[in-house]
């Protein structure tokens, strides 16, 4: 397995940690008059439900008749069932089965829902060592990547389609390891790092190299009141392997930006794929803008986004390029129930290649419910 020295660093740098930790686990004991915490073993059940109806402008198909048909369809594209909860205050747990359309071409599960899990890991809490900051952990098991998660609690609009780098499938938002998490202290941002097996969560591990993945994200003004607290710059990185000497690396940096009337972001990625060592690098490139803004608090709001991929440097002519348009509304005064339906244009654009293929424009009502 090859390791970066930077991800040498950070793994001998968790491990002092851990060992740290540990000792301290029998140090720590409620000072007189403090209430203990509570210890009771909790869990939960909760769920998050994407379902449309989607209509292709373009391309038109054939259908089985000989007629030039626009498709449409409903579906329920994605169901997760949660099981959250806690054994203790320092350890808690996930367990998230995902409910998606198998695509594969076998004869008897081909268009059928099927079920994988999506998450399945326990975490400890470091909050007891770390007064000046709460929300640090060690996670283990099948969990979320460093950076999707992240984004995509400021994006909000996953129902609609995957963020920019998961769909351009440079990473996953899901995968099997260990990692860490830490909170600065002040608000000023945090770090979220670990070794990932690299292959995702649809797929196993196929030999003996790992993912390191890295997410650093800080904010310049977390006392800028209204204005400047919401802006966030964050790093991301991935160390990883096809195979020995044949390198999958990914480098993004990302700015965004939360306000009560608008939320956008900026994010750009360069990436080397190498599947094998005998077998030429591929370099690609790309960006995404996109922004949300507000109309007020009546629960409506936009959804605007641009996507431009290469997905090979040296034929820098082949272009992908993303337009979304959408407007969402959010119901509102809904307690413990997060539910939004979105009216949404999504059209890809591909040049470069040929023959040209034909523009792909959709048009979607999306529903998400999540509890």
């Amino acid at each position: 397995m090859q390791i970066s020295s930077i991800a040498k660093r950070f793994f001998a740098a968790a491990a002092v940690s851990a060992a740290l930790a540990a000792g301290a686990l029998a140090q720590v004991t409620p000072a007189a008059g403090v209430t203990p915490p509570d210890d009771t073993p909790k869990f939960n059940i909760g769920a998050v439900i994407f379902a449309d109806f989607t209509y292709q402008q373009s391309p038109e198909i054939t259908d089985a008749g000989g007629n030039r048909v626009n498709t449409s369809s409903f579906n329920a594209s994605r169901a997760y069932i949660n099981v959250t909860g806690n054994l203790n205050h320092r350890i808690s747990f996930r367990i998230t089965p995902d409910v998606s359309r198998e695509t594969g071409t076998g004869p008897s599960l081909s268009g059928s829902q099927i079920y994988r899990l999506k998450y399945a890991f326990g975490q400890y809490s470091l909050d007891d060592w770390t007064a000046s900051s709460k929300g640090n952990w060690v996670r283990v098991g099948l969990q979320q990547t460093p950076f999707i998660d992240y984004t995509e609690g400021i994006y909000r609009y996953r129902f609609q389609g995957t963020v920019f780098p998961e769909r351009t499938g440079l990473i996953g938002s899901s995968d099997s390891g260990v990692s860490g998490h830490y909170t600065f202290a002040g608000n000023y941002g945090d770090v979220h790092a670990g070794f990932y097996n690299g292959e995702n969560y649809s797929r196993a591990e196929t030999n003996d190299q790992k993912a390191f993945q890295a997410r650093v994200s800080v904010r310049p003004f977390p006392l800028g009141g209204v204005f400047l607290k919401g802006l966030r710059v964050s790093g991301f990185v991935v160390d990883d392997h096809y195979v020995k000497d044949a390198k999958r690396q990914r480098t993004y940096g990302q700015i965004t930006y939360e306000h009560p009337v608008i939320n956008a972001g900026f994010d750009v990625v360069k990436a080397t794929d190498q599947t094998l060592r005998t077998a030429p690098e591929v370099e690609s490139k790309g960006w995404s803008v996109w922004a949300t803004p507000k109309f007020g608090t009546t629960g409506w709001e936009a959804l605007l986004r641009h996507d431009e991929f290469t997905p090979n440097d040296n034929l820098s002519s082949q272009k992908q390029k993303r337009d979304i348009e959408g407007i969402a509304y959010w119901f509102q005064n809904i307690t413990r129930v997060n539910t939004a339906l979105l009216f949404d244009r999504d059209s890809l654009k591909r040049t470069g290649v040929t023959p040209t293929p034909p523009k792909t424009t959709l048009y979607g009502i999306k529903l998400l419910i999540t509890f």
